[in-house]
């Protein structure tokens, strides 16, 4: 797992130009698929009580394998603030399975391999033939964990929404390093007084 340190705090909560839902907007009921290709509306989710919705690149992304490791671990002070994490990339539901399979994850993994839900939420990392030949050297074949041939992946981001579909804290950067840390992701639910029930 590679470590990425808790980026400065005014890097924090913010969205990229032209990315993502802003807070206090609601967002759009999209759908992907779970790890048994049923279909999973957005809604279906956040109706149960508010979620961290975590747009990760993929299962190859080693910055995001450690994010979902970090999601993972801190699964119980998540519960303790009844929000639930959900992730989301464009990876087929049998190589988002693989990700799932290399640690225990708690909580739902999503498949969006067409894209839908990234183009929705406006986190979508169009990638270049130059950056796709260059991961393809480095024996990632984004059309073969998508299964499509779009060449889009997420930008990393986070989007804590509440039980009415409403975005309450937001971040995105397409700085792969840029990640809120636990602590920090924690601080933004304590400080969104989120009402769970």
């Amino acid at each position: 797992m590679l470590p990425y340190t808790d980026p400065p705090a005014d890097r924090i909560g913010v969205l990229a130009p032209g990315t993502g839902i802003p807070i206090g907007q609601n967002v759009p009921d999209v759908h992907a698929r779970d790890l048994d290709s049923k279909d999973v509306s957005l809604s279906s989710l956040y109706s149960k009580g508010p979620i961290l919705l975590a747009f990760y690149r993929g299962g190859w992304c080693p910055y995001c394998s450690s994010e979902n490791h970090a999601l993972a671990t801190a699964f119980p002070e998540y519960q303790k603030r009844g929000v639930m994490p959900v992730t989301v990339s464009v990876d087929k539901p049998d190589a988002a399975a693989k990700t799932k399979a290399t640690y225990a994850i708690p909580f739902p993994v999503l498949s969006d391999s067409d894209a839908t839900m990234i183009e929705a939420f406006h986190v979508v990392n169009k990638v270049g033939d130059q950056t796709l030949a260059k991961m393809k050297g480095f024996g990632v074949d984004l059309e073969s964990h998508s299964g499509k041939t779009h060449h889009e992946i997420a930008i990393p981001s986070l989007f804590l929404i509440d039980r009415t579909g409403v975005v309450r804290w937001a971040h995105s950067d397409p700085d792969i390093k840029v990640r809120p840390s636990t602590a920090q992701i924690l601080a933004a639910i304590d400080a969104a007084k989120l009402a769970s029930k």
